[in-house]
């Protein structure tokens, strides 16, 4: 929403400047130049790219809109669900966490906490890890190690579509200049012609580099921000979930696990250290 919010922000001051000096927004609307420059970058973005990115890009932008899920809701019902799980694997064994291991959708933990269940990032990482620790074949140091070297390839994999649409930004200004060019050469044919007619096609070359330099400065690069931003919520959560699953595998109580991965949290979604007391002990109750 903010992204929206920002983006209406830029246009409307823009445009609101622009017409208060005197101007008339209706001589942008120059369709040649904006053909010229959106195309030029959209054909440059694909190039980039294999067709993966561009729908993972597709799907960070869509994020973007919507904003983080990561939220302090969030944290709780994680917390909770892994409250839960650890509590279980401590009285009754490990083994008694295999059934909601090999199918979380079932579990009858995880349907709880919805948000959890339905984050497949999340729950693969659960099960990865908890899977080869029930079965015996990693030694619960191994298990923190891991996970981040999946957090890793997640973190890269979400950097991709970031680079394309951070190069496609800088590029903006260059095809504002090409678009710019081309009007002039148009401006250069019709030299003979009146006056008015030179300042017409001046005006659309100057739009040109106006419409590059806009698209990249005012929403392109904003929005690459904003991706990286919910990018680090995303792999914070996901570092918060390894804190405590390997806490726990380690030897750690329950509770205790928790409070490790809390303590690393940002401010906005930390709990405090007596709201998760408080909340893990309604959830043994």
């Amino acid at each position: 929403m903010l992204v929206i919010i920002g983006s209406v922000i830029v246009l409307v001051s823009v445009l609101g400047g622009f017409m208060i000096a005197g101007g008339n927004p209706v001589v942008l609307l120059q369709w040649s130049e904006f053909i010229v420059i959106l195309g030029a970058a959209l054909g440059a973005m694909i190039t980039m790219a294999p067709m993966k990115v561009h729908k993972d890009l597709i799907a960070q932008i869509l994020g973007c809109l919507k904003g983080s899920r990561y939220n302090k809701v969030a944290y709780e019902e994680m917390f909770k669900a892994l409250y839960e799980m650890f509590m279980l694997g401590r009285r009754n064994g490990m083994v008694a966490l295999e059934p909601h291991i090999g199918e979380p959708a079932t579990s009858s933990i995880l349907t709880k906490y919805n948000s959890f269940l339905t984050d497949h990032h999340a729950i693969d990482l659960l099960t990865g890890a908890l899977r080869p620790l029930i079965d015996g074949k990693v030694k619960p140091d191994q298990i923190g190690m891991l996970m981040e070297i999946e957090i890793d390839a997640m973190e890269k994999e979400h950097h991709k579509p970031i680079d394309v649409l951070s190069k496609t930004s800088d590029a903006m200004p260059g095809f504002g200049i090409v678009a710019a060019v081309l009007g002039i050469v148009i401006t250069m044919g019709a030299i003979n012609g009146p006056v008015s007619e030179i300042g017409h096609h001046v005006a659309a070359a100057l739009v040109g580099t106006f419409l590059g330099i806009l698209v990249s400065y005012g929403f392109l690069s904003p929005l690459a921000a904003a991706m990286i931003a919910n990018g680090d919520a995303e792999i914070g959560y996901y570092r918060t979930l390894t804190k405590a699953v390997s806490g726990f595998a380690t030897g750690m109580a329950p509770m205790m696990a928790l409070e490790v991965a809390r303590r690393g949290l940002p401010g906005d979604v930390k709990p405090s250290a007596e709201e998760l007391e408080s909340m893990l002990k309604a959830v043994s109750k």
